[in-house]
């Protein structure tokens, strides 16, 4: 493999690690270039990717570009990933077709109408997807021109929705007398949450309690914030149904990793709840595999590096839950921290890291020299750090020193924040180190996506899994 051809598959792995939020445009270029330069390659990582990715905006780009692209095996597998996507999704497929790629092929429109008419054909499917994603359901008809029939279009286009259909029920239930039918309703047709709360005028306990009881754990996550704010985190019973859905949501495999953190920092709840939010999370993110290799976790704490610490706890809460071997971790400006936690939940890694301050100069090698003096042998070296420094020793210097000390040959993961350098990956290259780089520009919730890439004996075994992964054929 040639050191283009490398780098532009660790390039396409290190975009991963980026959350767009919908723009998909910040990640449309690199897809764009892999699929060009390495088609083989690509197909098979957007399928893997859509087993193994967090990312949402990722699995569109993918789809995407499998159904625009000149390979039928691309195109083919994309029709079978679009069919397992949710309506919205699929929507933000074919928008970004539109606007980004510039066509919607043939293929693709069959694919969108298989798509709809197998879910009219099953009209409790179809009732449920047009009842969470009406507008992106409608779009879809609108936008690729195809008929719907006699039912979606009665439910769809002339708001006049047949007996029996859920668009039906929700007229009932907005239009019932008695909080008691509200709730009765809510319960035996499982309305969602969202779309009960903008029918319905006024929200009761007892209309309140039914709506938690029918949420998912995700949900229940989601939708925290607004629960709060309604009062259902006063009422004692309510209160109840939201604990035991947090829960459920530590082995649901449906779970975002990290959306349950995020909530517990931005949604103002009581130590129980927080506490539980914070144990989905180190669930979830246990059930990612098993490193098996010996690490140490160097996290850069010199001047503007408070992001760097932020990331650090997050990665020592990751490997540390899945660790088989030894896990090392240091802080460092000029003078090397060692950090120990008392247990392997973020929670423990929060206390963990409490005092870590950033602040000082910068010496990348003062924690592995300290490493070398204590015999602490590792088969890899996570670097979090910006990879700036201007105090001895320098990291690789130092790395050499380490490599010839024990006769190990460590691969190195740098995890670029904020405003970074190359400096160090340059230097290492150099020496024909193994070393790879991913840049941390996205938020929490794409940062599992790190533990693939540290689970693995070796980068090449990972590619090899990739490659391995079969393409879906269309039948």
């Amino acid at each position: 493999m040639n050191t283009a051809e490398q780098d532009l598959r660790l390039e396409m792995l290190n975009s991963l690690l980026t959350t767009p939020h919908r723009k998909l445009e910040q990640v449309a270029e690199t897809h764009q270039l892999m699929v060009e330069v390495d088609p083989l390659f690509y197909g098979h990582l957007a399928v893997w990717y859509q087993r193994y990715g967090d990312v949402r905006d990722h699995k569109e780009v993918f789809v995407s570009h499998l159904l625009t692209s000149g390979m039928a095996d691309h195109r083919g597998a994309g029709f079978v990933l679009l069919q397992g996507l949710p309506p919205y999704q699929v929507a933000r497929v074919i928008d970004f077709m539109k606007q980004k790629l510039g066509k919607v092929p043939r293929s693709t429109r069959t694919a969108v109408r298989r798509y709809l008419t197998r879910r009219e054909q099953n009209p409790k499917q179809f009732d449920r997807a047009a009842l969470r994603a009406r507008k992106a359901i409608k779009h879809l008809y609108a936008t690729l021109h195809i008929k719907p029939g006699a039912r979606a279009d009665a439910i769809l286009f002339k708001n006049d929705p047949p007996d029996g259909s859920l668009a039906k029920v929700l007229k009932q239930i907005a239009n019932a007398p008695h909080p008691s039918e509200q709730a009765r309703l809510i319960v035996e047709f499982k309305i969602p949450y969202a779309i009960a709360t903008g029918s319905i005028q006024q929200l009761t306990p007892t209309v309140l309690a039914a709506l938690i009881h029918n949420m998912s754990p995700q949900e229940v996550i989601n939708h925290l914030k607004s629960l709060k704010a309604r009062g259902a985190m006063d009422h004692a019973e309510m209160k109840q149904l939201i604990d035991d859905k947090l829960g459920k949501a530590q082995t649901d495999t449906r779970i975002s990793a990290f959306k349950a953190q995020v909530a517990a920092e931005t949604v103002d709840v009581d130590g129980e709840t927080t506490a539980k939010l914070e144990k989905v999370t180190d669930k979830q993110v246990k059930r990612r595999g098993t490193i098996g290799k010996s690490t140490a976790l160097l996290v850069d704490k010199s001047g503007s590096m408070s992001s760097a610490i932020e990331v650090g706890k997050r990665l020592a809460a990751m490997i540390s839950g899945i660790s088989q071997a030894d896990l090392f971790v240091y802080a460092f400006d000029t003078f090397p921290y060692p950090v120990q936690s008392q247990g392997s939940d973020l929670s423990d890694w929060e206390r963990a890291f409490k005092l870590i301050k950033a602040g000082g100069g910068t010496s990348l090698g003062c924690a592995l020299e300290v490493m070398c003096q204590r015999q602490q042998k590792v088969d890899q070296i996570i670097l979090v750090t910006d990879e700036g420094e201007n105090t001895t020793p320098y990291f690789a210097e130092t790395y050499q020193r380490y490599c010839r000390a024990f006769g190990l040959l460590p691969n190195v993961v740098i995890v670029r924040v904020g405003h970074a350098y190359k400096l160090v990956e340059n230097q290492l290259r150099q020496q024909q180190a193994p070393v790879e780089t991913f840049t941390f520009q996205g938020d929490y919730y794409a940062l599992p996506n790190l533990v693939p890439l540290l689970t693995r004996p070796s980068r090449l075994e990972l590619l090899m899994e990739i490659m391995e992964t079969p393409l879906p054929i269309r039948h």
